[in-house]
């Protein structure tokens, strides 16, 4: 077994305790260290000293890279501290190495607890601010990204940040038609949710928010996980768990289920429905229920888990019931539970041409998953993403579609054996990708298998999403010639993670330490270059829709840099540089007439002016004017595409004929209520968890279902490809010499 796929185990000499040096008060100190927490964070500065890819002293200048990551993951925008506070901490900068190296973390979680203490006191200030009025004539604004901005000066300036904050929560429910009374009830229970928040968070919390400051301090992608988030990192790289199939959310103090498994305990009982509360637990012998009224929704969840077969009973307070409704008791038996949305799935896209209907199988993949401990055990059915690539694959072929797209936007990687294994169904055999550790030793990592799952031509589609594991799978098909990269530049993160298993160190203890998930290489293209940094460049390129100044590598201030090596023996598979230029050519034409193009790269424009500005009024005439003016689009767009629709089908529900299709076009005014209605999507006002369950499930379901103007697209350039493979068989065999497309005659 590779070694990128392997846990590390070391073992720790035991620390001793040194002497302590006074921390600087800085507040009641309500959340106190626990002593596992002070060890573990001693042995991840031992672990991260001796083992990791960038080797970084614990010393004062790590202290003050420690503590201003603490402080921006505490305030990053700077709405709770005063500059008081900030001053308090002079002493503390340099400090926090001591801290770790001593087992005394008394200083961190102090410097919490004041934070926890000016956040009950902002929210408090919020709660009292509405109690009066607001005047909604004054030209005023509201800075939206406080990031950049000086931290408040005393107590007034603070609370005029916060009367700012508090008048565009009122303002956005105003303009959603909400009346005082029911503004004011929204927003104080809203407030009085957060404080509660709040004061559900341990002493793990504020363990991992600063053992996380310390880790990303060394490089980005080094993490500590908690017991409890090294558990659900575990469970989200096998895609499954030991439960009952219920998917769920905290709403106030309930702890309501938004989503049943089909086939799970929770489906096949048919005694639990959406929307159902529940109110307490109890496992099979026990002869009480604990009560999880108030609780946060990690511990209920950590409740209702446990072994398969077991029995858990869950009492309920139904949907339809009110707050001082009959409960019932619905005992379930855990199975194991599949999350079959973060699977492979697949799509057919038929693209017509010129009355040429071509076939373009879509092959969705969220995450490059793999159960460890199954494949580690011996099990014939051990859950892999390749796998299901790979059976999807046979079926697209029986299917007869002409190209493969793999859908690997917003994939943020897993497991590196993956992506090489994957990169393994399209290519026949070679190198994959190069690691390189921290002595400099090279290592390539192989495709060994022979033979292709799929040898028809194909793409990748990326974003800036798309992550490690995903650019190596795009790198090594772009580098081999293989297939298109296609979207837009990818995140750029071009270092390997292992977990390093804090608990190996205390063999046979109870106490769970947690995991480290820490940078031991960094990974190159067989073509010598890495995608560090720089991430992979598709070829044909689409409209960017992220900010890569906030969001990718780039962003971060202490990325690795971008280095190359020497390429490694390879043989490609074929040279598409000949193709790129028309099928881009042909991509910009098509997309200059395409109104939903058109669309996204207005609402791009106007959030990134949105950005730029950082500001918006707080006065109610320019917002309806702004809101307004944002339906009218809204309504217009929609008129459109009901006329669109409505040109095409034969259903009198939708049009009565041309005529009335091309003046719903031109008129947004005789649009159907229902279109109107879908248009008029204006904000609210509300949280999420403050809408009706049923209309959020709605909403998420119409967004989900909304069209994939960027996947419609990619299968349009893949139609493209298809056609001139097909149409210029001399090119093609120069391309790709072994692909049937390329072939006279298929």
């Amino acid at each position: 077994m590779k070694k990128h796929m392997l846990m590390v185990a070391l073992a720790f000499a035991a620390t001793t305790q040194a002497a302590v040096p006074q921390p600087v008060k800085v507040g009641a100190t309500q959340l106190r260290p626990v002593a596992t927490q002070t060890q573990a964070a001693a042995w991840a500065a031992t672990v991260f000293g001796r083992h990791h890819y960038k080797v970084t002293p614990l010393d004062d200048a790590m202290s003050e890279k420690i503590f201003d990551r603490y402080l921006k993951s505490l305030d990053g925008d700077r709405l709770h501290f005063l500059q008081s506070d900030i001053d308090s901490f002079d002493s503390i900068r340099t400090k926090l190495d001591d801290a770790i190296k001593t087992e005394n973390l008394t200083t961190p979680f102090a410097m919490y607890s004041l934070y926890q203490q000016r956040f009950n006191e902002r929210f408090a200030y919020s709660r009292e601010l509405l109690k009066g009025k607001f005047d909604f004539t004054v030209d005023e604004t509201f800075q939206i990204d406080r990031e950049k901005a000086a931290w408040p000066k005393n107590l007034d300036e603070a609370h005029d940040l916060w009367r700012k904050r508090v008048k565009n929560d009122w303002l956005r429910l105003k303009l959603a038609g909400k009346d005082d009374k029911s503004i004011r009830d929204t927003l104080d229970k809203r407030y009085e949710n957060y404080a509660g928040r709040m004061s559900k968070v341990d002493s793990e919390d504020v363990f991992m928010t600063f053992m996380n400051a310390y880790a990303t301090s060394i490089e980005p992608h080094t993490n500590y996980l908690g017991p409890r988030s090294a558990d659900n990192f575990a469970i989200a790289m096998r895609l499954s768990l030991d439960g009952i199939g219920a998917v769920l959310q905290q709403r106030e103090d309930y702890t309501v289920i938004r989503e049943i498994v089909v086939g799970s305990p929770a489906g096949m009982s048919g005694k639990l429905k959406v929307g159902d509360r529940i109110v307490g637990v109890a496992q099979a012998d026990s002869p009480g229920f604990t009560d999880v009224l108030g609780w946060r929704i990690d511990d209920v969840v950590q409740l209702i888990r446990g072994p398969k077969e077991s029995v858990v009973r869950l009492n309920v307070l139904p949907v339809d019931a009110g707050t001082d409704g009959k409960t019932v008791t619905v005992a379930l038996v855990r199975k194991k539970i599949n999350m079959e949305e973060q699977a492979a799935k697949k799509t057919i896209i038929e693209v017509k041409d010129g009355g040429v209907k071509r076939r373009v199988g879509v092959i969705s993949l969220p995450t490059f998953y793999l159960d460890f401990d199954a494949r580690r055990r011996g099990d014939k059915d051990f859950k892999s993403a390749t796998r299901d690539v790979a059976r999807i694959l046979g079926e697209l072929k029986k299917e007869k579609v002409d190209n493969v797209l793999i859908d690997l936007r917003n994939n943020g990687g897993g497991a590196l054996g993956e992506a090489v294994e994957l990169t393994g169904l399209f290519i026949d055999k070679g190198p994959v990708v190069m690691q390189r550790s921290a002595d400099g030793k090279v290592e390539v990592e192989n495709d060994t298998q022979p033979g292709l799952a799929w040898d028809g031509p194909m793409g990748v589609l990326i974003n800036r999403g798309s992550a490690s594991a995903s650019e190596i799978f795009a790198a090594a098909i772009q580098d081999y010639g293989r297939g298109l990269v296609l979207g837009e530049p990818s995140f750029g993160k071009g270092t390997v993670q292992t977990l390093v298993n804090l608990d190996r160190g205390n063999p046979g203890e109870k106490a769970r330490y947690g995991e480290l998930k820490m940078t031991i290489a960094q990974f190159f293209r067989i073509n010598g270059g890495t995608t560090q940094l720089r991430g992979v460049t598709p070829d044909i390129k689409m409209p960017v829709t992220s900010d890569p100044e906030g969001f990718g590598e780039s962003s971060y201030d202490n990325a690795l840099p971008w280095v190359a090596i020497k390429p490694a023996v390879y043989t490609p598979s074929g040279n598409l540089k000949q193709l790129v230029a028309p099928l881009q050519k042909r991509h910009e034409a098509r997309i200059a007439k395409d109104k939903d193009f058109q669309y996204l790269q207005e609402d791009m424009a106007e959030l990134r002016k949105l950005r730029k500005d950082n500001v918006i009024s707080l006065n109610e005439a320019v917002r309806r004017k702004e809101r307004d003016a944002l339906e009218a689009k809204a309504k217009q767009r929609e008129a459109r595409q009901v006329a669109l629709r409505a040109a095409v089908t034969d259903d009198p529900a939708d049009v009565t004929d041309a005529k009335d299709a091309r003046s719903k076009l031109a008129s947004p005014a005789k649009t159907s209520k229902a279109a109107v209605a879908k248009a008029n999507r204006q904000d609210d006002g509300l949280q999420a968890d403050e809408r009706n369950l049923a209309s959020e499930l709605a909403a998420e379901k119409a967004a989900k279902d909304a069209k994939d103007v960027m996947l419609q697209e990619a299968a349009h350039v893949l139609s493209d490809e298809v056609e001139m493979l097909k149409t210029d068989t001399r090119m093609a065999a120069r391309l790709m010499p072994y692909l049937p497309a390329a072939k006279p005659g298929n």
